[in-house]
């Protein structure tokens, strides 16, 4: 169990990511958090930030009654700005929105009326600093992610095979596909920490075939390594059969089920891991209440497999799965970028 005290290698560790999204002396900074936020990144975030010259407030909000009728874990569609227009309205006005909501503005639809007049925001992940301090964005990152952004962006057709029976084919024609380095420096962007990552969100009807979960691949809703394979058919962007015995595959098919709605079973977005920081076995390292698992997301050569909303598809849900997937070949219009989970020698 790691303390939850202010550490001066954590302020130094904030501070360095601050100050690679350029504010400017003076510059009106937003720190958002909810209630449920975790106070030691939101104290370590303001000092930080107070040691750059910029000017700091916070916008605290109350974080919202549940009404799912599962768990909700690490969409990145916090719903802690639901109804609160003032708060909105404050985040627009700034140049730099740091968040700290529990579950993170990525999808959120208040987002962009936060970032239409110009406002950046930076994402820091719902975990405890010491992963943090560890995952530390570099400069090289950018290079490397928009290297890999490109590639997908050019791309007719993704394909990821494995040894354990994967074998998918995504149509990339039409897909957005954006890339993670770790901070924003530019009006209207945004960027989470830790980051190192490209995903793309395909067009409807784009997803067909299969995908073989293998013990020791990850769910990160669950938070939790696999035991047992789990293998999941996938028509028109749906899972419509998923094999397979034991705990894993029983909690898949009841929380799925448990949304009662289609759009659960859809397929949000792919991508890979492209960061050589971030651990694999990381998730086995700290108690559940001190990560989000982002670290895991972001491990290099993973093919990252997601259901739930894609609003780039017109589907819209609160459940969600991130599993980050081992051993995979991604090849883009026949080319390996992946293989064997192994990122090829130009993006490593």
């Amino acid at each position: 169990m790691l303390a939850d005290r202010i550490e001066a290698k954590w302020i130094d560790a904030f501070e360095e990511v601050f100050r690679l999204c350029a504010p400017a002396p003076g510059e009106t900074v937003a720190l958002l958090s909810e209630t449920q936020s975790r106070p030691l990144n939101v104290h370590i975030a303001e000092l930080a930030l107070q040691r750059l010259g910029v000017t700091v407030f916070h916008v605290v909000v109350p974080t919202p009654r549940q009404d799912a009728p599962v768990p909700v874990r690490s969409t990145g569609a916090s719903a802690a700005l639901t109804g609160q227009d003032a708060a909105v309205a404050a985040l627009a006005a700034s140049t730099l929105v740091v968040d700290l909501t529990v579950e993170g503005l990525l999808h959120a639809p208040q987002l962009p009326k936060i970032l239409e007049q110009g406002a950046r925001v930076l994402m820091v992940s719902n975990e405890h600093p010491d992963a943090l301090e560890r995952l530390l964005p570099q400069a090289r990152d950018k290079t490397r992610v928009r290297d890999a952004v490109a590639r997908c962006r050019a791309a007719r057709e993704m394909r990821v095979t494995s040894p354990a029976g994967t074998d998918l084919t995504v149509a990339m024609e039409g897909a957005a596909s954006v890339g993670v380095w770790g901070w924003c420096d530019k009006p209207g962007t945004v960027a989470h920490w830790p980051a190192g990552l490209v995903v793309s969100f395909p067009k409807a009807g784009s997803v067909n075939g299969t995908l073989v979960l293998d013990a020791g691949d990850v769910n990160l809703t669950f938070k939790r390594y696999l035991e047992r394979p789990v293998r999941l058919t996938i028509v028109d962007d749906y899972v419509t059969d998923i094999a397979g015995e034991g705990t894993d595959a029983e909690l898949t098919r009841r929380y799925l089920a448990a949304w009662g709605e289609r759009e659960a079973y859809a397929v949000s977005h792919v991508g890979f891991g492209m960061n050589a920081a971030a651990r694999y076995e990381a998730l086995a390292m700290y108690d559940q209440r001190d990560t989000n698992g982002t670290e895991v997301r972001a491990y290099a050569g993973n093919f990252l497999f997601s259901t739930g909303a894609n609003e780039f598809a017109g589907r819209f849900t609160k459940g969600h799965f991130d599993i980050p997937v081992r051993g995979c070949t991604i090849a883009l219009d026949g080319e390996a970028v992946v293989v064997n989970g192994a990122l090829i020698e130009a993006l490593a």
